[in-house]
C-alpha cells in the first residue's frame, strides 16, 4: 500500500478535544476533489468514533493512506457517551464476539501504551477489577476470578453495601472514554493523520469491479476500499447492496455522573445499575436501554432511579455532576458486523452495541489485517450474514 497520508480536518475551527485545525474543510476537500494529480486513497473510513479512529491508528502504523470522514465531531456520539467498562468477562457478551473480546483483552494494555505515548494524554486506564453482584459466573478468565465472602468484600470495598447478595471479583479494567477519544485523536494527529469533520457520507460509489470511493455532502472522493464505521448511522450509508450489509439501529442509554467516589476503587456491576469510578473521584452511573430512535433527551425519573440504585450500593456517593444520553449501535442479531461485504472493497465495522470501547483494539487489528489481504475474518460476524443476494447496480 501507499505511504501514510492519513488526512485530518476539523473544519478549521476547534474540535471536540480542544485542538484547532490547520486548514479549513473547504481547502482540504478541494485538494482531493476532482484533482487528477492526487492519488486514489487506499482506504476511506466513515465515522470518527472509537472504532473508526482505532482503525485509522492501526492503518497508519501499516503506512496505509486513509481518510477519516466524520459527520459531526470526533467521538461525539456513542464513544464519548459510553461508561468505559472493559467487560471482557461478561457472560452476556454475544457468543460470536467472545473471541474478539479475548483479542482486545490481550492487546488493550499495548494499545493504550502506544496511543498515550504518541499523544501524551492519560486515558485513566484502571486495572483494579470489577465487583459483580448477583451473577452466576464469568464467561472468561475463570482462573483469575473469585467469589467474595462478606469479609473479603468489605476488605476490597468498605463502602459497598450488597446485603446478602452474592459477589465476585472479575479481572476487568476500565477507561475514561472521553479521555480515550482525546488521546486517540491526538495520537492520530501525531502520526500525521487528518480527519475531516462535518462531512456526511451519503453513498459508497462503485463500478462493476467494486468500490471506487464515496459521495459526500461536499463532493466525491476516490478510494480503493471503504470501511463503514458509522455506528448507529451505519445503515443510512447507501451502497449497491440490498438489503443493507450494515443493518444497525440506535439504542438509547441514559447515564449520570456523581461526586463522592474517592474511596471507590473497583467497577461495580449489579443487575439494576453499574458504577464506574474515575481517578478524579467522579463515579459514572448507568444505564438505561431504550428503543427511542435518535432521541437523546434525558428523563428526570429515569435518572433518579439510577441515582437511587447507585446510592443504595454506595451510600457515600454525592451530588449529581452531569446527566446525558447516548445512542449505542445495535445490529439486527445483537453481534458486531465486521468484514468485507459482497461488494468488493466495501467493508463494515459497526454494530458493537454496548461494547465498542472494549472491542476497539481487537476490531482495529482484525479489520486492518482484512484490508491488507491477510485474512482473519470471523464468519459469524461477517456482514455477508445479512445478504440474500449479490450486489445489484
Amino acid at each position: 500500500m501507499a505511504s501514510a497520508i492519513v488526512f485530518q480536518l476539523d473544519g478549521g475551527g476547534v474540535n471536540g478535544f480542544g485542538e484547532s485545525g490547520g486548514r479549513t474543510k473547504r481547502r482540504v476537500m478541494e485538494s482531493y476533489l476532482y484533482n487528477e494529480d492526487v492519488k486514489t486513497l487506499d482506504v476511506i473510513v466513515i465515522g470518527g468514533g472509537v472504532i473508526g479512529l482505532s482503525l485509522a491508528w492501526e492503518l497508519g502504523k501499516r503506512e496505509t493512506s486513509v481518510l477519516v470522514l466524520e459527520r459531526g465531531e470526533l467521538g461525539g456520539e456513542a464513544s464519548s457517551a459510553a461508561g468505559g467498562m472493559l467487560a471482557w468477562c461478561d457472560p452476556h457478551l454475544p457468543e460470536a464476539a467472545r473471541g474478539l473480546a479475548a483479542l482486545s483483552a490481550e492487546c488493550y494494555g499495548e494499545f493504550v501504551a502506544e496511543i498515550e505515548g504518541a499523544s501524551g494524554i492519560d486515558v485513566d486506564l484502571r486495572k483494579f477489577g470489577t465487583i459483580v453482584v448477583d451473577e452466576s459466573g464469568p464467561a472468561a478468565f475463570l482462573a483469575e476470578s473469585r467469589k467474595l465472602s462478606s469479609t473479603g468484600l468489605a476488605e476490597l470495598e468498605p463502602g459497598l453495601r450488597v446485603g446478602q447478595r452474592s459477589a465476585q471479583w472479575w479481572p476487568e479494567w476500565s477507561v475514561d472514554p472521553r479521555r480515550l477519544m482525546a488521546c486517540l485523536s491526538a495520537a492520530c494527529r501525531a502520526r500525521n493523520v487528518e480527519m475531516i469533520t462535518g462531512v456526511a457520507v451519503a453513498e459508497v460509489e462503485a463500478d462493476r469491479r467494486g468500490v471506487v470511493g464515496v459521495r459526500t455532502t461536499d463532493g466525491k472522493l476516490n478510494a480503493g476500499a471503504v470501511v463503514n464505521c458509522a455506528g448507529a448511522w451505519a445503515s443510512e450509508i447507501a451502497c449497491w447492496l440490498q438489503p443493507s450489509p450494515s443493518p444497525t439501529r440506535p439504542v438509547k442509554g441514559q447515564m449520570l455522573a456523581l461526586s463522592g467516589g474517592e474511596n471507590l476503587r473497583h467497577v461495580v456491576r449489579a443487575p439494576e445499575v453499574y458504577l464506574i469510578p474515575r481517578s478524579d473521584g467522579t463515579v459514572v452511573v448507568g444505564a438505561t436501554v431504550e428503543d427511542a430512535g435518535f432521541n437523546k433527551d434525558t428523563e428526570p425519573e429515569k435518572i433518579e432511579r439510577l441515582r437511587a440504585a447507585a446510592a443504595a450500593l454506595v451510600p457515600e456517593l454525592g451530588e449529581v455532576r452531569e446527566v446525558w444520553a447516548g445512542l449505542r449501535p445495535a445490529s439486527l442479531d445483537g453481534s458486531p458486523i465486521l468484514g468485507e461485504t459482497s461488494l468488493p472493497g466495501y467493508f463494515v465495522a459497526s454494530g458493537h452495541f454496548r461494547d465498542g470501547i472494549l472491542l476497539a483494539p481487537g476490531t482495529a487489528r482484525m479489520m486492518a489485517a482484512l484490508l491488507a489481504g491477510e485474512g482473519g475474518e470471523i464468519a459469524a460476524l461477517s456482514p455477508r450474514r445479512f445478504s440474500v443476494g449479490s450486489a445489484v447496480a
